[in-house]
């Protein structure tokens, strides 16, 4: 009678392993759907950023094209603007003769009357004379009048081209830090992707080592069929070894959904930091550009008008042959007096621009294309950037404290005139002044 027990009861063990089987398994597909949805859903985020990305990109390089056409308009109206004063001086200048002309005859006319006595009609067009030369001179001053009012409104529209050439730099600057913090935070969104995955494989080795256990379990089980109460126990033990399983997942999932909120509160948090960094920094170049144009103009004043002095856009040019002989690094005694001039106005606009606001002086050598070899610059781009420390020296001996300098030299690699004349020589040859963020 014990036999037959026996048979009956290693009978009823089985389905109950068939099931404690069927549930591992499906744990074990539930999370690799799990793995395949949190991968289709990283996918498609990546691709929308990329997506956004190249958006920007193509937004940054309109609002490039956008800058040089507004740079090239204010460009003309320099011209336009220059043409005009020289007008303005030679109406001066006729102007003055006029009225020493009228003066002139004014006295003839006196000296004439007194001398031979002229009779009333001689002295009637001696007046008509000077009346219509009165008049002239009336017709003159409204020219001059007229063209002071030109001047005026050239002068406004130059400053208000100025003025959306700074805010465009302002935009393209704004949206360059913008992309840089998306490419940031797309990095940060690929290592915690590839966190996510390592933890993942974790979990997929864990499952495996389980369903190894499993299986040698299985195997256990087997050979030790027909012992019952072994049986049973090796049962129990897989049983409670599933309902581990289980807890360990409900665990994991839900630290998994406790991060997925933290990683969507640092997003807000990083947009919201994001935005107020891109205002804060387009206050600061709008500032900074106000400094600069004050800088500039003064600057303007002090050197006076000269053609090989000019403003071009953000910058101050000069042409090398100013500052230096050919071939040379070193400052000559007309370049020494020019810098100086320079470093007292830079001074004194620097002593009212905010502490809060980074700025720095970049000087920038440029040479043209003609090849220089010699035991002292091996080529152009040694002494384009031997002169441009030679000028930032100079200025910190002036006062110019050196965290607001930086030397660059570009050689002969950013031309302004692509042609190989020596007109085109002598325009690339320059030393530029930027005052800018670092």
């Amino acid at each position: 009678m014990f036999q037959p027990t026996r048979r009956t009861r290693a009978i009823d063990i089985w389905p109950g392993f068939v099931d404690a089987l069927a549930s591992v398994l499906l744990v074990f597909i539930f999370m690799l759907l799990l793995f395949v949805l949190a991968q289709f859903y990283l996918t498609g985020v990546l691709a929308g950023r990329e997506a956004a990305l190249e958006r920007l990109q193509q937004n940054v390089n309109a609002l490039a094209e956008t800058l040089a056409l507004e740079r090239s308009r204010s460009a003309g109206l320099e011209t336009g603007l220059a043409e005009a004063e020289q007008r303005l001086r030679a109406t001066l200048a006729e102007r003055d003769e006029v009225t020493g002309q009228l003066r002139l005859t004014r006295e003839r006319a006196a000296f004439a009357a007194e001398r031979a006595g002229l009779t009333e009609k001689k002295l009637a067009e001696a007046r008509k004379t000077v009346a219509a030369d009165k008049e002239t001179i009336r017709l003159r001053l409204a020219e001059i009048a007229s063209l002071q009012q030109d001047i005026d409104v050239l002068r406004k529209l130059r400053e208000s081209l100025e003025q959306q050439v700074a805010e465009r730099t302002a935009e393209a600057g704004a949206l360059r830090d913008r992309s840089k913090s998306l490419e940031a935070r797309l990095a940060d969104e690929k290592e915690r992707t590839l966190l996510a995955q390592k933890e993942i494989d974790k979990r997929d080795i864990r499952i495996a080592d389980l369903a190894a256990r499993i299986d040698t379990q299985d195997k256990a089980l087997a050979e030790q069929r027909g012992l019952t109460r072994h049986a049973d126990s090796r049962v129990a033990d897989l049983s409670q070894q599933v309902a581990a399983l289980r807890r360990q997942i409900a665990e994991l999932s839900a630290g998994l959904q406790l991060a997925e909120g933290k990683v969507g509160e640092q997003k807000v948090e990083i947009s919201e930091l994001g935005r107020r960094l891109n205002l804060a920094l387009a206050r600061k170049v709008q500032e900074l550009s106000r400094y600069r144009s004050e800088f500039f103009g003064r600057l303007r004043e002090v050197l006076g008008d000269r053609d090989d002095i000019r403003i071009v856009g953000d910058r101050f040019v000069f042409q090398s042959e100013v500052l230096f002989d050919t071939g040379s690094a070193a400052l000559g005694e007309p370049g020494r007096r020019q810098m100086r001039q320079l470093a007292g106005t830079l001074n004194e606009v620097a002593a009212r621009i905010p502490g809060d606001i980074d700025w720095v002086l970049r000087v920038d050598g440029h040479t043209d294309r003609r090849p220089i070899r010699n035991r002292e610059f091996p080529s152009n781009w040694e002494l384009s950037a031997a002169r441009a420390l030679s000028i930032v020296r100079f200025l910190i001996g002036e006062g110019v404290p050196p965290r607001r300098l930086i030397a660059a030299g570009f050689g002969e690699f950013r031309p302004l005139e692509p042609a190989n004349t020596p007109e085109a020589w002598q325009r690339n040859r320059r030393i530029e002044l930027r005052l800018t963020l670092p």
